[in-house]
């Protein structure tokens, strides 16, 4: 029998709040050291109140409205109950029938079609302590305990581990851009459980779902539900039969592991939160909330392909990030229009690879929009030649110079004599004559041999074009 892979996504992002979500407490738990930054509310003592964060709310109405969400006038907060050691209370407070933001969606990029992941919920609720495993003990660090979550739940809708990877990025950029999270896997800040089930080509039934834990980056994501799809699929192919349960990924094996029956909501003990008001919002509040939205990733595409000329390709990977877009857009207005593609072709090129290479982001780079503009000038006017801009941009790009003092210094600018290339090209032509032989037999790749033997011969300084032509000229014409 055939089968499909259904995949639901549930995603905590941690709020980029100054303090926790129900007490004043700092969230800077990464740099503190343990249980420094903690109260009463956080160690939850007896007899203690919580206090809303205010700024989170607005931080979870701002996601919600981005992601399409509506959102209703009353949400309240609820004890969802459990025992796990990073729990002080017994209990989170967290949103169960009454959420935030409700009804949304995600358009994603598959298979080279767009499709709409509809999200089910955005709701607000805190963070758990963490625990540090040492052999045969466990020890707490409460700092974490607190710091505002937000959770959105997806449908389970997607159809793919690919598509389930490419939904998180997506949710992470727009994360991003609203400036509401670091949406960092690796540091816990957007974390991610996955439910995964399989189901009979064509049916709408459900067989039992599999929630996958412990998935701390977009490659264990794929990895785990491209695992846990075979495993289900072989366990039915062997006679087994499926059960609802929890599992966990393990990096090492590259396996999943079972850790625990599926719990149900009824045995969360949901209830009203008795220490919190209800909250109604204010339709102008969240009307001024939509307005000051920015410029989401999807729009800033299609955008940049319509306003810069920018093939989908360039377009998509320069609205990945909220930095590079503004960088983008920042050296083409100190550019024109007509030079888009090629203020593209740098940034997705050299200036990339040098990001990526030394860990540093866009933000903190030494070349600003003004220096890379006033190279891309340089190369314009003809002073400096592609090739050798190539060797100038990674010198700006390590010291933060003007393109022109290092063209100066290390005596870059272009040759563009055409006695003076013509010479250089006779001497090249000498040195080379099975190529030039190669040429003349109709070997046309022959002609880009010697044409960079000429730029080797130069640094790069030569003028392309010339060499070209005089090249063509000494070879005979051809």
């Amino acid at each position: 029998m055939d089968y499909e892979t259904v995949i639901g996504l549930e995603v905590h992002a941690q709020l980029l709040t100054k303090s926790k979500m129900y007490c004043s407490c700092s969230t800077d738990y990464v740099s503190a050291p343990p249980n420094t930054h903690v109260c009463p509310i956080c160690l939850g003592m007896p007899g203690v109140l919580p206090v809303i964060n205010a700024k989170a709310v607005e931080y979870t109405v701002m996601t919600a409205l981005a992601l399409n969400c509506s959102i209703p006038e009353y949400t309240k907060f609820d004890r969802k109950n459990y025992c796990y050691p990073d729990l002080m209370k017994g209990y989170q407070i967290s949103q169960y029938d009454a959420p935030v933001g409700k009804e949304g969606w995600l358009n994603v990029d598959s298979n080279g079609t767009t499709r709409r992941i509809n999200i089910t919920r955005v709701h607000l609720e805190e963070d758990v302590a963490k625990l540090w495993h040492r052999g045969d003990y466990s020890l707490i660090d409460v700092n974490r305990s607190g710091v505002p979550l937000m959770e959105t739940v997806s449908e389970p809708e997607i159809s793919s581990p690919e598509e389930a990877r490419t939904y998180l990025v997506g949710l992470r950029n727009i994360l991003r851009y609203l400036g509401v999270s670091t949406g960092n896997m690796e540091e816990g800040s957007f974390r991610c459980d996955a439910n995964i089930s399989i189901r009979p080509l064509g049916s709408k039934d459900f067989l039992p779902k599999v929630e996958v834990k412990n998935l701390n980056s977009f490659k264990a994501v794929y990895q785990a539900m491209e695992y846990e799809s075979r495993r289900q699929r072989k366990v039915l192919q062997e006679g087994g039969q499926l059960v609802q349960e929890t599992r966990g990924w393990v990096e090492e094996k590259g396996i999943t592991v079972t850790q625990r029956s599926k719990e149900y909501a009824d045995d969360y003990r949901y209830f009203p939160e008795p220490d919190l008001p209800p909250l109604v919002f204010d339709r102008e509040w969240i009307e001024q909330i939509r307005a000051k939205l920015p410029e989401l990733p999807e729009a800033r595409r299609e955008r940049f392909m319509a306003e810069y000329g920018l093939p989908l390709y360039d377009a998509r990977l320069l609205t990945d990030s909220r930095a590079l877009a503004d960088y983008f857009e920042n050296s083409v207005g100190l550019t024109d229009h007509s030079k888009a593609k090629m203020v593209s072709n740098w940034l997705l090129g050299d200036f990339s690879r040098l990001l990526n290479a030394g860990g540093i982001e866009i933000e903190n780079a030494a070349i600003s929009p003004e220096l890379l503009a006033e190279m891309l000038s340089l190369i314009d006017k003809g002073t400096v030649s592609g090739p050798a801009a190539k060797a100038v941009f990674e010198e700006m790009f390590h010291t933060g110079k003007r393109a022109a003092e290092i063209v100066a210094e290390k005596k870059l600018s272009q040759i563009s004599d055409s006695t003076e290339v013509r010479e250089l090209v006779k001497q090249v032509v000498a040195d080379n004559p099975k190529a030039v032989s190669d040429y003349k037999a109709g070997k046309q790749q022959a002609l880009t041999f010697v044409t960079g033997q000429v730029m080797k011969a130069t640094r790069g300084r030569a003028n392309p074009a010339l060499v070209k032509d005089i090249l063509i000229q000494e070879l005979g014409g051809k």
